[in-house]
């Protein structure tokens, strides 16, 4: 067989006609074949590539570098927002997934958006038994569970949160309901699975920079910032407990990120002025729920089999900025 090799010529080596003249005539040929067989290898890599990103441009997984290849991963709070991102991002890296919202509508998106990689469950992250129903659902339709990506949560302004002078009880009650006991029913679920399956796992989970960070003028909401404190420390004792079990525990603290959620502040010019300076990260802008993929990926990943207890801040650089008002 011959190989038209013209138009690669410009892959070859650079050594070649620096090295030529101190070579026998046997070595300089065995250093042309050499240097045939790399233009040969380059050009079915590239061929490859081409036919993956080219001809198939829904599937721009990098098959050769998937890092999520056959990982079923339930996320709880992922039919919108950062939890949506994260299933497009997790499905392009090879995982199944299911997801869990409490609309519906959002839902039949995001099953459009996903095709059958995914699998969309109904449910209030507050109750008991959904998650426990999402990790079975997995299982039975995908063959099996390697993670849980906990995003739900939401705030608590309008039941009564804000600075502690005027917060009612009904505001502590609902902001800890959505912000801590859903994500403790999740991590119990999935630990409670992974046991019993005699296998590791990994369970990533959703704080906030107001944890730990708090930005008294244009974001006091006092049990808001208790709940999100309240999982940094939730999620270091459980990654401690679980790690003679191989569960790995990790835990996201992102900024304002446009969701659903922020709509406040997000649609309010002198805050958005504010996180400008505050998020001073690729010009100052609110984050996007895609800037927090990558580390998503990470954590579900086996990339992260030896990283547990540890939060990681995508915060547009929040926590290490002043801020100007």
């Amino acid at each position: 067989m011959e190989f038209n090799l013209t138009p690669l010529r410009g892959l070859k080596m650079w050594r070649f006609s620096i090295f030529y003249q101190y070579l026998s005539p046997n070595r300089l040929r065995i250093r042309i074949y050499l240097n045939k067989l790399s233009s040969i290898y380059l050009a079915i890599i590239f061929i490859c590539l081409y036919t993956n990103l080219y001809l198939f441009p829904k599937n721009k997984s990098y098959f050769l570098f998937s890092m999520l290849k056959d990982k079923k991963i339930v996320i709880i709070g992922g039919t919108t927002g950062i939890g949506l991102s994260a299933a497009k991002a997790f499905v392009r890296e090879g995982a199944k997934v299911v997801l869990v919202g409490r609309n519906p509508e959002s839902g039949q998106v995001a099953k459009e958006l996903l095709g059958a990689s995914a699998i969309v469950y109904s449910g209030d992250a507050s109750h008991h038994q959904t998650a426990i129903t999402a990790i079975d659902l997995c299982i039975s339709e995908f063959g099996g569970f390697d993670g849980l990506y906990h995003v739900a949560g939401g705030s608590g302004r309008k039941f009564g949160d804000g600075p502690l002078h005027e917060l009612t009880l009904e505001g502590w009650n609902v902001t800890f309901e959505l912000n801590l006991t859903g994500l403790m029913l999740s991590n119990q679920a999935a630990v409670r699975k992974f046991k019993e399956l005699g296998k590791g796992g990994t369970i990533l989970n959703m704080s906030s920079v107001l944890g730990f960070s708090p930005s008294p003028k244009y974001f006091v909401t006092h049990a808001y910032a208790a709940a999100k404190s309240a999982v940094i420390g939730f999620t270091k004792s459980i990654a401690a407990y679980y790690a003679f079990d191989n569960i790995r525990v990790n835990l996201l603290a992102p900024a304002l990120v446009e969701t659903p959620m922020s709509q406040r502040a997000s649609n309010d010019e002198t805050i958005l002025s504010f996180v400008k300076t505050k998020q001073p990260l690729d010009g100052g802008r609110n984050g996007k729920p895609e800037d927090l993929d990558g580390a998503a990926i990470y954590f579900m990943s086996d990339a992260s089999s030896f990283t547990t207890g540890q939060t990681l801040y995508v915060d547009g650089g929040w926590e290490v900025s002043e801020g100007q008002y």
